[in-house]
C-alpha cells in the first residue's frame, strides 16, 4: 500500500481480503488508521494540507506554499481534499447542533456583563445556470449572500496604543441561505463561549430587516442598535435629496449631533415633520422617512456608549472584509457546494472544532 506522508511516500505491505463479518472486501490497516477509499494521503498530511488551504487565499496560494515545504500536489488534489474534509466539517456541526445545549469551553471565567452579536451580511459570486454556454437566455454569472455573524464578549474588546479596535477571541459564522439558521448557528457557538451567564445582550446590525428577524428569534431579550455609520449615511442621503450635496452639509451635521448625543427623540420629530419634494428626490425623502422610523427604538447611542458599549459594528464588518479577500478574489466563481464546505472547515479551524475533524475520522 503507497501511501504519501509528511516526509515523503512510504510503502507498506499490509494485509487484503475478504471480510466475512461484513461481507465485503477491505484492508484492516486502512480501517484501523481511518482512511475511506482511494485516500493516498496520511491523516497528518491531510491535517498540514487542509490547514494550509483555510489559511491561505486561494487553492493555487495554498499549492505554492506546501510545493514548497516539500509535498508535490497540485491545487486541483486540495481542492478536491477541501471538498471531502469540508462535507465532513458540516455533518459534524449538523450532530453538534442536535445535541442541545453545549458545554462551556471556559466554564471558570468569571460572568460577563455584556454578550455582543455583530450580523451582516456580503456577496459571494456563483456560477449561473447559463454558465458555460454561448446562448442562453439564463444568467450566466449570479450573487448570493452571505450571512455573517460574530459573537464576542465585551470584556474581550480593546484597542491598541493606535486606537484602533482589537477583539482578543470572536466566533465568526457564515451561512448562505436563511437567517434563522445563522442565528441557530451563531447561538450555539455563543453559549459554548458564555453566552448564557452575560448579564446582558447587545445586537448590533445596519437595519437589514432579516437581522432583527434573527435577533427575535434567537435572543428577544436583547438590547437592538442601529449601526451608527449606517444610520449617518442614511442621514446624508437625506441631506442630499434635500439640499443638494453643497448645501446638505449644516444640516446633516446638525442632525447627527442630535442623534448622537441623546437628543434622538427631536431628531424622529424633525425627521417625521419633513415634506418631501416633487420627483425622484421626494422618492428618497420618503424611503428615509419610513427607514427612520422603522429603526426609531434602536438609535439612543448615548445612552449605549455611556455604558461602554459598541454603538458600531466594526467587529463584523471586519469580519465579512476578511471573508470577501477569500471568497471574491479576481476570477473566482463558486457553487453553492464549494463555497459551503471550504467556509465550513475555515469555521472548524477558527472556531476551535479542528481537532475533531481528526479523532471521529
Amino acid at each position: 500500500m503507497g501511501l504519501l506522508t509528511g516526509v515523503g511516500e512510504i510503502k507498506l505491505k499490509v494485509w487484503y481480503g475478504w471480510d466475512p463479518g461484513s461481507g465485503q472486501w477491505g484492508c484492516p490497516m486502512r480501517q484501523r488508521w481511518g482512511l475511506v477509499a482511494r485516500q493516498r494521503m496520511s491523516p497528518l498530511l491531510e491535517d498540514k494540507l487542509a490547514f494550509t488551504v483555510t489559511a491561505t487565499g486561494s487553492y493555487q496560494e495554498a499549492a505554492l506554499l506546501v510545493q514548497k515545504w516539500g509535498c508535490e500536489v497540485d491545487d486541483s488534489t486540495l481542492h478536491a481534499l477541501t471538498q471531502r474534509l469540508g462535507e465532513r466539517a458540516e455533518e459534524q456541526t449538523q450532530e453538534r447542533l442536535q445535541q442541545g445545549v453545549p458545554a462551556e469551553l471556559e466554564p471558570q471565567r468569571a460572568a460577563s456583563e455584556l454578550a455582543v452579536f455583530m450580523l451582516d451580511g456580503w456577496q459571494v459570486r456563483y456560477r449561473g445556470p447559463g454558465w458555460g454556454k454561448k446562448r442562453t437566455k439564463k444568467k450566466r454569472v449570479e450573487w448570493h449572500e452571505m450571512k455573517t455573524g460574530v459573537f464576542y464578549l465585551q470584556e474581550q474588546a480593546g484597542r491598541t496604543e493606535g486606537g484602533r479596535g482589537i477583539l482578543s477571541e470572536k466566533v465568526v459564522v457564515c451561512w448562505q441561505e436563511q437567517g434563522h439558521e445563522l442565528g441557530r448557528r451563531l447561538h450555539w457557538e455563543a453559549l459554548r463561549r458564555g453566552l448564557g451567564r452575560a448579564q446582558w445582550i447587545l445586537v448590533v446590525g445596519d437595519g437589514a430587516p432579516w437581522i432583527w428577524n434573527v435577533a427575535a428569534d434567537r435572543w428577544a431579550e436583547a438590547q437592538e442598535v442601529l449601526d451608527f455609520y449606517h444610520a449617518s449615511e442614511h442621514v446624508w442621503e437625506l441631506g442630499r435629496a434635500l439640499y443638494g450635496e453643497q448645501q446638505a452639509r449644516p444640516w446633516v451635521e446638525s442632525r447627527l449631533h442630535e442623534l448622537r448625543h441623546g437628543q434622538e427623540n427631536k431628531f424622529l420629530a424633525k425627521i417625521a415633520q419633513l415634506k418631501a419634494p416633487r420627483g425622484e428626490r421626494g422618492e428618497t425623502v420618503r424611503e428615509q422617512k419610513n427607514y427612520f422610523a422603522n429603526q426609531a427604538q434602536r438609535m439612543n447611542y448615548q445612552e449605549i456608549a455611556q455604558r461602554g458599549w459598541p454603538i458600531g459594528s466594526g467587529a463584523v464588518e471586519s469580519a465579512c472584509s476578511g471573508k470577501q479577500g477569500r471568497f471574491k478574489r479576481r476570477g473566482q466563481f463558486w457553487t453553492k457546494t464549494g463555497v459551503g464546505h471550504l467556509e465550513a472547515l475555515i469555521e472548524a479551524r477558527e472556531n476551535k472544532h479542528w481537532d475533531e475533524l481528526w479523532f471521529a475520522a
